[in-house]
């Protein structure tokens, strides 16, 4: 076993953990939490007996980082280690794993589930564990699943019910809750303690030796000018206006300024409306008026070419789906624009100057002699794209020597990564094959990534964890911290903000350690006995709308041209997590697309092809089939993709866990009889 030394700050923060206290240790981005873990975990299993350490992660790719980079190579000589994922074979027999290995580095919903599931071979209990380490642990609030496990931890305590493991959470950034007084800032952080379990520590003796090994970035403000003229995003606003009066919007109705977040809300709210009255003209308006919004967003942060782009992929996939006069009406208006959209977009004289701002902002860190590391944070995966093609395309970036990737979050989808892309991506920069990440918030928080020297945060609206996170990125000496906006822009308020809130945290973690050790446990035990009772009272409110109407008494519509499809009796729950339909005529509602690829490979389905609405040239997207034990032909649908009619109205609905009826479990042995009687005759 290769053994280490800790710092002299790391010492003193494990120093209640080695006393087995239940501890939240909170350093800053690249202080070192999780070295700090590891030796605790060391130190634990030297002392106790039949001792068992579970290391929680909240991404998948940590699973790997921390079990190859940290706890394998100082202990994997003398202790037995499995890394567990929802990618892992070992995710089926969880029970068997724990019971046979010493470490164990999973997901949190692998755990999660091992706690519910009564199949032996999948079962774990809270007692099995000795030492449980939490990643990331401001995560443990509301409905996360830390939260769910910390939720059966708290409730054993309260019971007197034990062993429970002791608890080790890691954090740089516990936040405020989105508090903005002191008051409500330590309520925040003493809820975090609580849900853990545990006391909040960090260095009060040697913060000049945490200082000089994580030196904090020189941040900067590179502001532009608001845009002088902007032909483009003034059109698009014209042929909004000409949608907004062709809708016949309702009196009550006001919609934000358009090419902002807030009117994005706004028309989200209105398709829900035209869904629920039956009013197609108002739901597709309300659609399109989103991509427009869409568009000047992308306008203000990009390239209009970016924001042309976006509209004309949008319009390319209408044209072929056209069903009624609002529909050509619609595709009609851009048609009509589209030579002069066009025009405006690819006149340079009207070009974004923050485009400009940001070449100036990369190009004082990096140069053709020039060793640099930066990451590029932007909102969403579309604008990564954007970025990198702008950078690839831009001769200066090139000539200064920029070698570029993108970096998203993994899933599946044209515009997601997979985690073996994630894996590669990050080890060619780590090696220097790489030299610039243009990243969504996936590089902010817990990945190993080499220190950079420029991060940069571009068209970014986001809280004061966020902030710390990605300003945590830039650990080089004299790194530079560069928000790229518009002069006293939303951006640039919104940073001030965080500033402000990230001290307010550090204040309010102060306030939480002076507290005599009788008023924080009395605050904690408190805290803890509320929230178990709201617990059950959310569980009874949710089972009381689950069971407001018979599955029966529900048609289930496509949400794009309203057509009759399915009975809410026609779905079935498979392995907790697929909503099927198991009726043999839904095949005439649908048609088959291109095949689904998955990177993960599963213990018993595979996906089949995408599944769409079959109504005339109406083509919404609703899934994919999967086939189930190489039998069962079942297409798996997403709720969000249709409307519900129940006896009381049309509803919409983001995702099945709220849909309100109950949803009976898929029995495979049923299916089987109902679909090849003469196998049981």
């Amino acid at each position: 076993m290769a053994d280490f030394e800790l710092r002299a700050y790391q010492k003193e923060v494990v120093e209640r953990a080695l006393n087995r206290e239940n501890v939240i240790i909170w350093l800053p981005t690249g202080g070192g939490k999780t070295r700090a873990a590891v030796y605790v975990a060391k130190r634990h299993l030297e002392s106790t007996a039949n001792a068992k350490v579970m290391v929680l992660v909240n991404k998948v790719h940590l699973v790997d980082q921390h079990y190859n980079k940290e706890f394998e190579p100082h202990l994997g000589d003398h202790y037995k280690l499995m890394k567990v994922s929802g990618e892992s074979e070992e995710k089926d027999f969880f029970g068997i794993v724990v019971k046979s290995n010493d470490v164990i580095i999973c997901t949190a919903q692998i755990l999660y589930n091992a706690l519910i599931n009564k199949e032996e071979a999948k079962h774990i209990e809270l007692s099995d564990i000795t030492l449980l380490i939490i990643d990331e642990c401001h995560h443990t609030h509301k409905e996360s699943t830390y939260n769910k496990i910390m939720r059966c931890y708290i409730e054993k305590k309260l019971k007197g019910q034990r062993p429970i493991p002791q608890v080790l959470g890691l954090t740089a950034s516990p936040g405020t809750g989105g508090a903005k007084t002191l008051e409500g800032a330590v309520e925040h952080v003493l809820e975090i303690c609580a849900n853990l379990d545990s006391v909040i520590v960090s260095t009060k003796s040697y913060t000049p030796e945490l200082e000089e090994k994580v030196p904090r970035p020189k941040k900067t403000f590179d502001v532009v000018e608001k845009r002088e003229e902007d032909p483009f995003g003034d059109h698009i606003k014209w042929m909004m206006k000409q949608i907004h009066e062709y809708m016949n919007l309702p009196s009550e109705v006001r919609l934000g300024e358009c090419g902002t977040q807030e009117y994005e809300a706004d028309v989200v709210i209105l398709e829900q409306r035209g869904v629920r009255e039956n009013n197609r003209l108002l739901a597709q308006c309300a659609l399109h008026l989103r991509e427009y919004n869409d568009a000047l967003l992308i306008n203000d942060t990009l390239r209009m070419m970016d924001a042309y782009r976006s509209l004309e992929e949008f319009y390319n996939a209408k044209l072929t789906t056209a069903i009624d006069g609002t529909d050509y009406f619609l595709v009609g208006i851009f048609q009509e624009n589209q030579v002069e959209l066009k025009n405006f977009a690819t006149n340079h004289r009207f070009e974004n100057p923050k485009m400009a701002k940001l070449e100036s902002t990369l190009l004082s860190q990096f140069g053709p002699d020039v060793n640099s590391r930066g990451i590029l944070f932007s909102r969403t995966r579309r604008s990564t794209h954007c970025l990198h093609d702008w950078v690839l395309k831009n001769r200066t970036l090139q000539n200064a020597g920029i070698k570029a990737a993108i970096l998203t979050g993994a899933g599946n989808g044209i515009t997601y990564m997979t985690q073996h892309e994630q894996a590669d991506t990050i080890r060619n920069f780590r090696k220097g094959l790489l030299n610039l990440l243009i990243s969504t918030s996936v590089a902010e928080e817990g990945l190993d990534i080499p220190e950079c020297n420029l991060v940069v945060r571009y068209g970014l609206l986001t809280n004061e964890i966020a902030q710390q996170q990605a300003s945590g990125r830039a650990r080089a000496r004299d790194s530079q911290y560069s928000v790229v906006a518009q002069k006293d822009g939303r951006e640039v308020r919104r940073e001030l903000i965080n500033e402000y809130l990230e001290e307010l945290t550090g204040k309010a973690i102060d306030r939480v350690q002076i507290m005599s050790e009788h008023e924080f446990r009395r605050k904690i035990n408190e805290l803890q006995t509320q929230a178990i009772i709201m617990s059950k009272v959310l569980e009874d409110r949710k089972t009381e709308k689950k069971n407001k109407y018979t599955a029966s008494r529900i048609r289930i519509l496509c949400r794009n041209c309203f057509a009759q499809v399915a009975s809410g009796n026609d779905f079935r729950l498979l392995e907790n997590a697929h909503y099927v339909n198991i009726n043999p005529d839904f095949k005439n509602h649908y048609k088959l697309g291109g095949k689904v690829a998955l990177e993960r490979h599963f213990e018993d389905w595979e996906p089949g092809c995408t599944v769409s609405c079959n109504n005339g040239n109406c083509n919404k997207d609703w899934g994919f089939e999967m086939k189930y034990k190489k039998v069962a032909q079942l297409p798996n649908l997403a709720i969000k993709n249709f409307a519900l009619e129940t006896p009381d109205g049309r509803v919409t609905f983001k995702k099945w866990k709220d849909v309100p009826f109950m949803v009976e479990e898929f029995s495979f042995q049923h299916y089987c009889e109902a679909n090849f009687p003469d196998l049981f005759d």
